[in-house]
């Protein structure tokens, strides 16, 4: 008999303390979570799944101001020792340091997937080791993962370069787009997907507007050119104070729904 697959559960992990030049983004798990239940459109995704009732919906976190990450961190890993599949709803990228600290005690062998106009990979940014800047630098010195594959970025600096080359982080900027070779993976596989790897056209509620960036269905292609087994993700940086009638929230909701799918179908 054919192992029972985990079951995806989304966690809204509102906090965006770690933000640089707007904040915001902790207000966006309730809004994401309302726009993927909206009834413009259905619960089909284009993996060819309903996922309407394919996962658990956990709610939000509450977060002390003084050890958010140790309780992001463990909520995350309770789900993983549960036998579940973890989905979070962020939340500045920040966030994305204590989930993957939890996934490592399950998966020493961890691809993360990162699409982003920004590597993350400051050492430290305005004085903060945490910030939402530099989440992949802490991942990357602990030896969280064993691979850091970057899409759609497009912001660069020599300091960021030297860092990418340090850890061996593998960036795709993105006039070199697209990569969806790239995407052919075996084992583990961790996405994060900061909402603004979009142009802005198609997600205005960021905080940090970078425009070139990749259309919906450059996303889209990307996330399902994915293969390997998808044990996680997070979707983060959307800032609702920035958004345009919801656009961003609807846009997020559809690639939570794909990133379900794929997860449903994946090995």
């Amino acid at each position: 008999m054919a192992a029972q697959k985990p079951q995806p559960t989304l966690i809204g992990v509102p906090f965006d303390a770690h933000s640089s030049y707007l904040r915001g983004a902790a207000a966006a798990p309730p809004l994401i979570r309302e726009a993927l239940r909206c009834q413009a459109s259905n619960t089909w995704a284009e993996t060819g799944v309903d996922v309407g009732s394919a996962f658990i919906d956990a709610g939000d976190l509450s977060l002390p101001a003084d050890s958010a990450f140790s309780v992001i961190e463990n909520a995350v890993a309770e789900v993983l020792d549960d036998g579940r599949l973890p989905l979070c709803l962020g939340g500045d990228h920040s966030i994305t340091y204590p989930i993957v600290r939890a996934f490592s005690r399950h998966f020493p062998d961890l691809v993360i997937v990162d699409f982003d106009a920004h590597p993350d990979l400051y050492s430290e940014f305005e004085g903060d080791r945490f910030s939402h800047a530099c989440p992949f630098a802490r991942i990357m010195e602990e030896g969280l993962a064993r691979r850091l594959i970057q899409l759609g970025i497009r912001t660069m600096n020599d300091h960021q370069r030297q860092q990418a080359e340090r850890f061996g982080a593998e960036v795709v900027e993105m006039k070199n787009l697209p990569a969806l070779d790239r995407l052919k993976l075996s084992g583990p596989v961790y996405i994060s997907f900061d909402m603004d790897v979009l142009d802005p056209a198609f997600a205005p509620g960021v905080s940090h507007r970078e425009p070139g960036g990749m259309s919906v269905r450059e996303a889209i292609a990307h996330l399902h050119a994915i293969t390997g087994k998808i044990v996680g993700a997070d979707l983060v940086e959307y800032n609702p104070a920035q958004d345009v009638s919801n656009l961003t929230a609807t846009v997020g909701a559809k690639l939570m729904k794909e990133i379900l799918g794929k997860v449903i179908v994946s090995e």
